[in-house]
């Protein structure tokens, strides 16, 4: 790959080409959907019971990792589907595995959510 050198038009598109792969996600992606509600329920009772700046920032880091691990689980799932449309075990290992990293960081986000709210609730 050729090397042309920074310029501001190139980087204006690299946000663009971002930027459509967020929307392409969030339009496409059903548990993207289940991610971006649990986000908005997340944030609106973060609004109500009044979170910290601290823990603003844990919410925060914990829903966009969310996001960007499910971001790159459909990559490697549209990659993989390119390399070998019909079922191979070690694609689907690697499939595996990557939805596997979002159920972590999404048990891990759940997890740094009961630990902020309940004390709040109770």
């Amino acid at each position: 790959m050729k090397n042309d050198g920074f310029t501001l038009r190139k980087r204006l598109l690299s946000f663009r080409y971002a930027f459509n792969g967020i929307k392409w996600l969030i339009r496409h992606e059903h548990n993207a959907w289940i991610h971006c509600f649990s986000a908005v329920c997340v944030i609106v009772a973060g609004l109500i019971v009044r979170l910290s700046a601290g823990e603003w920032i844990a919410v925060v880091f914990s829903i966009g990792s969310v996001l960007a691990a499910e971001a790159v689980n459909s990559a490697i799932e549209a990659l993989a589907d390119v390399i070998s449309p019909d079922y191979n075990e070690a694609i689907g290992r690697a499939k595996d595995m990557a939805a596997g990293a979002v159920l972590m960081l999404a048990v891990v986000a759940a997890t740094i959510g009961l630990i902020i709210f309940i004390p709040k609730l109770f």
